[in-house]
């Protein structure tokens, strides 16, 4: 065991006296400083190690074996040369500042790593709106992206499908980043013509066009300092590209009809739904603004590729529906819920939100039935197949879905045993073992059902 002095009890001996106080190798054996209130006294009081004002009685101790002198004081560290025991070693000076920079890096990491657990189990425990992550683990993915890229100023494209969520994940970044005090402008692309859109991204002089009677801010100056979400980037005529690619480039706008430019600072998170390399093939998309964007890509999943958080998106949509119709429908039949699982959801969330506001009306229970669903969903199985997929991921689709749904069945006929799961199932144990892990699917939850 060493036994340690340590001389000096501010920032950097209160630091070593944090790290060696739990080390059991490691035995202080006092605390020194000029500064009888020093933080470092104060909680080598606490811990029960002696201190002292005056260094010489603890430097002079033969049981010394390491004086770690954290002054950075020449004259002390004479001091302590002269009066330490013939055996003893003596860190300072640079050997000291660079056990210091050491200890003041891991802090500061450790408490990056602490506020990056927070956040992760905040977004998972309380996502905003209906951004659920749910069991998959491409969405478990997504939540540790969206906690990394929110603390930068990185321009972000999200990529999905129409419906999946593309604004509650830009919503969830900005509400993570260091700009969530600041407001989140939100264009969407389509809803604009070309002129239309320059005058209200980039504003304009009086006079600019007809009908231009007076200054126009444009939205990037209003979000200088802020942050702006571009919806459906992709559907951009070229011009505009062009224009927003100098923003992104210099950060410098010009409004129309106007000669000068000026610098704006904000933060782009832009979505589209749109293959832009089909849109680059087709020279409909500018390469220069496509390669800006995918610095940081995130890709959402569709709903038919995360079937097992149906039942938690449902349920969620299930209260909102409650509270908007004003009406108690609490639960869901087993057969309408198997229903809503194996549909393949081309709308997903935004689909199914509305279905389950509409079984909402219907139900004169408080339960939805499968009758309260509609007759396509009721006549659809796990042989549907959309436009978006081919032969082969349709039939990869519906192998998994048939996967997923016998291993949750004979899982929870089973009671959560996995042996006798497999019996049932006519399987190996190793081989029920494998599509358990294949679909992150957890055993322990049909013991808690049941």
């Amino acid at each position: 065991m060493t036994k340690v002095v340590i001389v000096g009890a501010g920032k950097g001996g209160r630091a070593l006296l944090e790290m060696f106080s739990g080390d059991p190798t490691v035995t202080i054996i006092g605390v020194a400083d000029v500064n009888p209130w020093a933080p470092g006294l104060e909680l080598a009081r606490r811990l029960n190690i002696s201190v002292s004002t005056d260094l010489r009685e603890l430097v002079a101790d033969p049981r010394a074996d390491l004086i770690i002198d954290v002054t950075g004081n020449g004259q002390v560290q004479e001091t302590i040369e002269r009066l330490k025991p013939p055996g003893t070693e003596v860190m300072g000076g640079a050997s000291a500042k660079f056990m210091w920079d050491l200890l003041a890096e891991r802090k500061r990491s450790e408490e990056l790593e602490d506020r990056y657990s927070l956040m992760l189990r905040e977004l998972q425990a309380k996502a905003e709106g209906d951004f659920i992550i749910g069991q998959n683990p491409k969405m478990r993915e997504l939540a540790e992206q969206i906690i990394r890229v929110a603390q930068t100023p990185t321009t972000v494209l999200i990529r999905g499908e129409s419906g999946t969520g593309k604004e509650l994940v830009a919503r969830a970044i900005h509400r993570y980043s260091n700009l969530r005090d600041k407001p989140l402008v939100t264009v969407n692309c389509t809803a604009l013509t070309p002129t239309l859109m320059e005058s209200e991204l980039f504003g304009h002089k009086r006079g600019a066009f007809t009908g231009a009677v007076a200054d126009k801010v444009g939205l990037f100056e209003k979000a200088d300092g802020a942050t702006i979400f571009l919806d459906e980037v992709g559907d951009m005529p070229l011009e505009m590209q062009g224009k927003l690619l100098r923003v992104l480039q210099a950060g410098e706008v010009k409004p129309v009809g106007d000669v000068v430019t000026r610098k704006v600072r904000v933060r782009v998170i832009a979505a589209t739904n749109r293959d832009l390399e089909k849109a680059l093939a087709g020279s409909e998309f500018r390469e220069d603004l496509f390669y800006r964007f995918n610095a940081f890509t995130v890709v959402l999943p569709p709903l038919r590729e995360r079937s097992e958080d149906i039942p938690v998106l449902a349920y969620h949509f299930l209260r909102k529906a409650e509270a908007k119709v004003n009406k108690k429908v609490d639960r869901f039949s087993q057969d309408a819920l198997d229903m809503l699982k194996r549909y393949a959801w081309p709308g997903n969330l935004r689909e199914l939100e509305n279905i389950i506001e509409r079984a909402v009306v219907l139900s004169s229970s408080q339960q939805v039935e499968v009758t309260h669903l509609p007759l396509y969903l009721q006549e659809s199985g796990p042989m549907r197949v959309t436009t978006q997929e081919g032969f082969v991921q349709a039939k990869e689709r519906v192998v998994a879905m048939f996967e997923k749904e016998a291993v949750n069945r004979f899982l929870s006929e089973a009671r959560g045993n996995i042996s006798v799961a497999a019996q049932k199932a006519g399987i190996t144990r190793r081989n029920f073992h494998r599509l358990l892990s294949k679909y992150s699917i957890n055993s322990k939850k049909f013991k808690v059902e049941l």
